[in-house]
């Protein structure tokens, strides 16, 4: 459902996810050098862990020093990069951690502050500075290089997953890793510099995207998918206010894993269309699978509810992908990390249910896709 929550967006962990949880608010964007036309895609992520452990310093869990003493991780990390270009070269993320008690935080709306760094619902800006001599330590996860943003933030269309990321469902800890979609459709305006070269950011070219994930651990696969460059097979023309969100959940029952499940949003000319997320009277299902051959990762998911079908056709390229690096709230870097990719490619096929069968409505083709992928085959 297209329904903005800044109560939900500004949560923080409580109870016991305080001492073993984290959230992650993420950002992605395109922007274009004005000297080259080049255009690539960025990101802005805050990042908190453990915060209920925190102590005056960054307590770093891939660090032998805290590994030795067997402390869980506990910081606050901005994590802020570039994804690989058309070519798959270029790709970084730049990591700076710093102790939960320097983050300053408002609530409804919420705003973040560490340092240099400011997040709020309609702005972004900051600055990460990593040597090379920093990057070498293997604790920090990260590249050398540098990134400045100063940015814009007009979160448009929401997607709001209701009962599954309620009080009621986490008190009864019934998934690994919740969801909420803010700002599923955004529009930045502002600039970028990456390492010296200075990129432009404008609402129409940027395609933005922004989220929320919290949880005691990250889902296993982890399936996400989301474009907002979708154009219309019916009109020829490219859908301003229309966007595809897909986020992948792992429920429990009394702590034993369920089927891994899909919450999808399609918002199509200002109508929603909602799978995989429980509403009143909305029954719905979805069948998925991924797909690797030696180039890519192919995404195949059918959907339906009693109004509507949707197919969707996603695909990303190896190449254009990267390693976004973490570390659980138990202080385990996943042996196979979460692969992410901002150049994804794809159709989605809108089908009306009527009681004859069904009728296409459009076919939509999809550009700059976000793709996150990591599959089941770690032991984190």
């Amino acid at each position: 459902m297209n329904l903005s929550d800044l109560a939900r967006n500004a949560h923080m962990l409580t109870g016991s996810l305080a001492r073993r949880g984290y959230m992650r608010w993420w950002h992605s964007f395109s922007g274009i050098q004005p000297e080259t036309g080049e255009q690539r895609t960025f990101f802005v992520e805050f990042f908190c862990i453990n915060p209920g452990l925190g102590c005056d310093q960054p307590i770093l869990g891939q660090h032998p020093y805290f590994k030795k003493r067997g402390l869980r991780p506990s910081y606050v990390m901005i994590k802020a990069g570039v994804y690989p270009n058309a070519q798959g070269k270029g790709g970084k993320q730049l990591h700076a951690f710093y102790p939960v008690s320097s983050l300053k935080t408002t609530q409804s709306p919420l705003t973040m502050q560490v340092e240099d760094c400011l997040y709020s619902e309609s702005r972004l800006s900051g600055y990460i500075d990593v040597s090379w001599q920093e990057a070498r330590h293997r604790s920090l996860m990260t590249n050398a290089g540098s990134m400045e943003w100063d940015l814009e933030v007009s979160k448009m269309v929401s997607c709001h997953t209701g009962l599954l990321a309620g009080r009621f469902f986490q008190a009864l800890n019934a998934l690994d890793s919740y969801w909420h979609g803010e700002g599923i459709r955004s529009f930045f305006k502002g600039t970028v510099t990456l390492d010296g070269t200075v990129y432009q950011v404008s609402p129409d070219t940027s395609y933005g995207y922004a989220d929320k994930h919290w949880g005691r651990s990250f889902n296993r696969p982890w399936v996400q998918l989301a474009s907002c460059r979708l154009t219309s097979e019916r009109t020829g023309k490219e859908l301003r206010s229309s966007v595809l969100a897909v986020s992948g959940c792992c429920p429990r029952f009394l702590f034993i894993p369920l089927r891994h499940k899909l919450m999808i949003q399609l918002t199509y000319t200002g109508e929603d269309y909602e799978f995989g997320i429980p509403r009143p009277f909305l029954l719905s299902r979805c069948k998925w699978e991924t797909k690797e051959t030696n180039k890519r990762y192919i995404w195949h998911i059918t959907a339906r509810n009693r109004n509507a079908v949707i197919k969707i056709s996603g695909n990303c390229v190896k190449e254009q992908m990267m390693p976004l690096l973490y570390e659980n709230p138990d202080g385990i870097k996943p042996r196979n990390p979460l692969l992410s990719g901002g150049c994804g490619t794809g159709t989605v096929q809108i089908f009306r249910r009527t009681p004859g069968g069904r009728e296409l409505l459009d076919t939509l083709h999809m550009e700059n896709m976000l793709c996150a992928y990591r599959g089941q085959r770690s032991a984190d």
